[in-house]
């Protein structure tokens, strides 16, 4: 079986299937990602995995239009992955199966090389904007854009929105299956495509997760954490309003004057991942510290910046309430892992944290825009009852158990395979 997986930042979802594929006998496996991508070394090096990189010959157009920026981005990425598959063509590599994360527009002419190989793709996400009465059309349901009233969507978002879905809208048009983490997400494509996607989430590495009892861990002003003080989490890849940092933030002065001795850990870098820094040149950790620092006991609020994953980890087994805040988007491995590893998890009430949270049964779900509630529920989560809290933590664990890497293999595996190819292969 010859295996060939795209993705920009290589291996990024894919790393469980890679490494389990790249093992197994009779498998070649051969991975593309950009210059930048941090691949599998110990494969890599083992020879079971072959990574080449890719760089765009050229950056976007400093003229082009900025709805079509992206557009010529994802070309200048199709053209440059084009140029090794075709390369990897003349050496005798033919994939039977490409698996990608097409986002940034790698397998735009993955066919025209290759076009008997199955070409899967994961869909992770597909832009839509809330309908406004202003003749838009009504399949645009709503999710991230125009969410939160603070940042509302105007008629030009929505136009470069819809300039952007024309990447997606050819990715789809050209794999021959796909596969979506979420039923959520699967949701949010256009209905002429479900028929193509599957629901299988990627997988999160469920041997490493679980409670410590025994976890301790010293902040930068030198104070000592241990599980089962009262100590509230938050984490996301960067500190933004996607992941519910601003609301977050602003509730944070009235929960440390309602519990005086909890502490508040903050795990995330200050980059921006999804929609826009807050201008100034700040940060969005600089902009909420000026709108609310003042309010807050800076000896019991910890800002660690990214960490490496076995601190992330230990961060987690501290936790006494575990906030995790999105807007409707793309659901996040953070909350899932701190589910697997017995956190009690406050969830915004968005769509993609109701298909895992259920409200009192396996964590607890408050209004995104509802800082009363949120404050609330926070403190309420930690001061629970040993035993209400073990109930919780026991159905989070158990919840998250549906989401551990051997299933999104076999998810993966199936979809890859596709109905015939097993039998193509041995004609």
């Amino acid at each position: 079986m010859r295996v060939l997986i795209v993705h920009q930042n290589f291996p990024g979802q894919f790393r469980h299937v890679a490494k389990a594929w790249s093992q197994r006998p009779g498998w070649q496996v051969v991975g593309i990602g950009r210059e930048t991508a941090p691949g599998m070394p110990e494969l890599e090096r083992s020879g079971r995995l072959t990574l080449i990189r890719y760089k765009p010959h050229r950056e976007v157009g400093k003229e082009q239009h900025h709805y079509l920026r992206r557009m010529e981005e994802a070309v200048l990425h199709g053209q440059a992955v084009a140029r090794v598959m075709l390369k990897l063509k003349a050496r005798g590599f033919t994939p039977d199966v490409i698996l990608a994360h097409p986002g940034w527009g790698e397998t735009l002419n993955a066919k025209d090389v290759f076009p008997d190989a199955r070409l899967v793709h994961f869909c992770e996400w597909f832009y839509n904007a809330p309908a406004q009465g202003n003749g838009l059309s009504p399949d645009w349901q709503g999710a991230d854009i125009g969410f939160d009233p603070e940042f509302p969507a105007s008629f030009d978002d929505r136009a470069r929105i819809r300039a952007w879905n024309a990447l997606h809208l050819l990715n789809l048009e050209n794999c021959d299956a796909a596969i979506s983490p979420t039923q959520w997400q699967k949701a949010q494509h256009p209905k002429a495509y479900l028929d193509k996607i599957v629901v299988g989430h990627e997988g999160i590495d469920l041997d490493g997760l679980g409670p410590d009892s025994q976890a301790r861990m010293t902040m930068p002003n030198g104070a000592v954490l241990k599980a089962g003080d009262p100590v509230i989490t938050y984490v996301a890849r960067n500190l933004e309003p996607y992941r519910g940092f601003h609301r977050f933030m602003r509730t944070l002065p009235e929960i440390q004057k309602q519990h005086k001795s909890c502490q508040v850990v903050i795990v995330g870098g200050d980059d921006v991942s999804y929609g826009r820094a807050p201008g100034g040149g700040k940060t969005w950790r600089q902009a909420m510290l000026e709108e609310v620092g003042e309010k807050l006991d800076p000896e019991r609020t910890h800002f660690l910046g990214k960490l490496p994953y076995a601190d992330y980890k230990r961060v987690l087994q501290l936790s006494a309430a575990h906030l995790y805040l999105t807007y409707p988007f793309v659901l996040s491995w953070s909350m899932l892992e701190a589910m697997a590893t017995g956190c009690v998890v406050v969830g915004s009430d968005t769509a993609p944290v109701r298909e895992v949270i259920e409200d009192g049964v396996n964590g607890r779900l408050v209004g995104m825009f509802d800082a009363e509630q949120l404050v609330g529920r926070t403190v309420e989560t930690l001061e629970l009852a040993p035993h209400q809290r073990e109930r919780l933590s026991q159905a989070a664990r158990q919840r998250a158990s549906a989401f551990g890497t051997g299933k999104g293999t076999k998810a993966l595996e199936a979809l890859c395979m596709g109905e015939g190819l097993a039998e193509r292969r041995r004609a």
